[in-house]
């Protein structure tokens, strides 16, 4: 019975991390879709939303059906929970990418960022890519030392949030409020995102170590 659990188990992390990888795929085409601008791009994330939101739904049955059918207790029973806390992070995570891509839509044919800040928004995109893929090898391999590495790359996009928004308040900022808001709400949408992750990366941290991390809940 016990094997058959950690089979599921394991093909639940697998299918995490997969969906991992997904989630920074769909944040790297809004992010094209957003300095291109490309439409195309953005119309990819916003259609492929659904997909992920399903297979998440999916995820979610199936570890309800663990749960009822195995009867996990203990550190079981915290790995399973932490499954289903994984997959709410990654659903949160697709849709922000999502509203990158309708932002980028919504302004097309012209650029949502302004020029000045355009580089940045480069930068938060190449973190926020770099942060999925290594959420998803912390999930299959259950590095705690890598999972703890992730919260590097959090500063650095907490930073870059940080440096934006200073920037809209900024008395000499000259291109009006409609950017302003974009701007504002496209920074705060990637910090976000690598907030999730990082929850994520945490919660291995948890299931191998029994300590709960102090540091960057998404839902702050």
């Amino acid at each position: 019975m016990r094997t058959v659990f950690h089979q599921q188990l394991d093909d639940l992390n697998a299918r995490i991390a997969q969906l991992c990888e997904r989630t920074g795929q769909a944040m790297a085409d809004a992010t094209h879709a957003l300095l291109g601008p490309d439409v195309h791009s953005a119309e990819v994330v916003i259609a492929g939303q659904g997909d992920i939101t399903s297979e998440c739904t999916q995820l979610e049955t199936d570890a309800f059906t663990i749960l009822a059918r195995q009867a996990p207790v203990a550190g079981d029973l915290r790995a399973v929970v932490s499954s289903l806390n994984d997959v709410a992070d990654i659903a949160r995570m697709a849709a922000l990418a999502t509203h990158v891509a309708r932002i980028s839509r919504r302004r097309h044919p012209d650029v949502a960022v302004p020029s000045e800040v355009a580089g940045y928004f480069t930068e938060m995109g190449r973190l926020a890519v770099g942060i999925s893929q290594d959420t998803k090898n912390v999930v299959l391999s259950r590095d705690r030392d890598k999972a703890a590495q992730l919260g590097t790359d959090d500063e650095a996009m907490d930073d870059l949030h940080r440096h934006l928004f200073t920037k809209v308040l900024d008395a000499h900022w000259a291109h009006g409020t409609t950017a302003a808001v974009d701007v504002t709400l496209l920074s705060r949408y990637y910090e976000r995102f690598a907030d999730h992750a990082v929850d994520i990366a945490h919660r291995v941290i948890y299931q191998t170590t029994g300590q709960r991390q102090t540091g960057s809940s998404a839902s702050s």
